[in-house]
């Protein structure tokens, strides 16, 4: 995983928009951001996601696989809403097989986008509460592990008036390091 700030530039949400200014572990770790990178195993056994799924408590899984020709006439429109801004009640944790794309995460402190370029392999964990995006790359398609602590969910809270107090999102606030 690469991780900078994004540029702000207006354009297509697939390129890059890379900055040139590099994001540190430490700042992404300071926002509660975690990542590992596991080589996807061929056999098909993921011994080393297992051992973290233990680890943080993760009881379920599934795998989604998001491609223009999959999606059809949705493509679009799906993009636009992982796009929009949004927070968990959960933790968002998503371990990369094929494919790339990028995880946008808003810095607390600058309230900056973090961009986080994710390839095969890449492990990632965006904590409760810490606004972020999701877009495709140019390449259009990535196949994605999913994992949850409990059934599997997806409910997005788009950046508003309501977020700023939501309870998740106050305890992250509180939780985190401000570099």
């Amino acid at each position: 995983m690469r991780a900078y700030y994004f540029d702000d530039l207006p354009g297509d949400q697939r390129l890059p928009h890379d900055s040139g200014k590099p994001v540190d572990d430490s700042v992404l770790k300071s926002i509660g951001v975690l990542h590992w990178h596991i080589p996807v195993p061929v056999d098909g056994k993921y011994d080393a996601i297992d051992a973290v799924a233990q680890e943080r408590g993760y009881k379920n899984r599934d795998v989604i696989v998001i491609t223009k020709e999959g999606l059809g006439d949705l493509y679009e429109s799906k993009l636009k809403t992982f796009y929009e801004e949004h927070m968990h009640e959960d933790e968002e944790i998503r371990y990369i097989l094929e494919g790339s794309g990028f995880f946008d995460v808003r810095e607390y402190s600058s309230d900056s986008w973090i961009r986080c370029e994710l390839d095969a392999g890449d492990l990632m964990v965006l904590p409760a509460g810490i606004y972020h995006r999701f877009t495709l790359d140019e390449k259009n398609v990535i196949k994605v592990m999913r994992l949850f602590k409990d059934e599997p969910k997806w409910t997005p809270h788009n950046r508003g008036e309501a977020t700023d107090v939501n309870p998740y999102r106050v305890e992250y606030v509180n939780s985190i390091t401000v570099v």
